[in-house]
């Protein structure tokens, strides 16, 4: 019983010992880190700056129809017309917001995932193992936030 037991243990210490030597010998090769500046990058966006400035214009058309929901509003003398008033402008204006909401969220989404792709793809093609956002990493890793900016413009 007990041969078995050291049989059994002599094993375990070579599948170890293995395991060990094969995880040195792979380490050897240091990984290519990276870093990016993803707020510097998203800042510098066109797609970013044209989503801006679309959301504002939607929002100050949305403040028209609030103006005017008012200016309706205090026009109106019939207590049940104010109510209706009150909550067909509140369904619009609600409406309104969800739309916008969602629409702005679908698109910075879609930009998002196309400023992840050309990290990776860049990365990938300047042989980067890892990369990491600058806010995230105190020290080391090549920076090449201005390397992809200049693809994403």
């Amino acid at each position: 019983m007990t041969k078995k037991i050291s049989f059994l243990f002599i094993c375990l210490m070579a599948f170890a010992l293995g395991y060990s030597i094969n995880n040195i010998a792979i380490s050897d090769t240091a990984p290519k880190i990276a870093v990016v500046d993803v707020q510097k990058i998203v800042q510098n966006s066109s797609q970013v700056k044209q989503l801006k400035t679309d959301q504002e214009k939607k929002l100050s058309q949305m403040q028209t129809t609030i103006q005017k929901a008012q200016s309706e509003i205090s026009k109106e003398k019939d207590p049940a017309k104010i109510t209706a008033l009150e909550e067909k402008y509140r369904n619009e204006i609600n409406n309104q917001k969800l739309a916008l909401d969602k629409e702005y969220n679908d698109k910075l989404t879609k930009i998002d995932s196309e400023i992840r792709a050309a990290v990776i793809e860049k990365a990938k093609s300047l042989n980067y193992s890892l990369v990491l956002p600058k806010s995230m990493v105190f020290y080391g890793g090549d920076d090449i936030t201005d390397v992809i900016a200049k693809d994403i413009k």
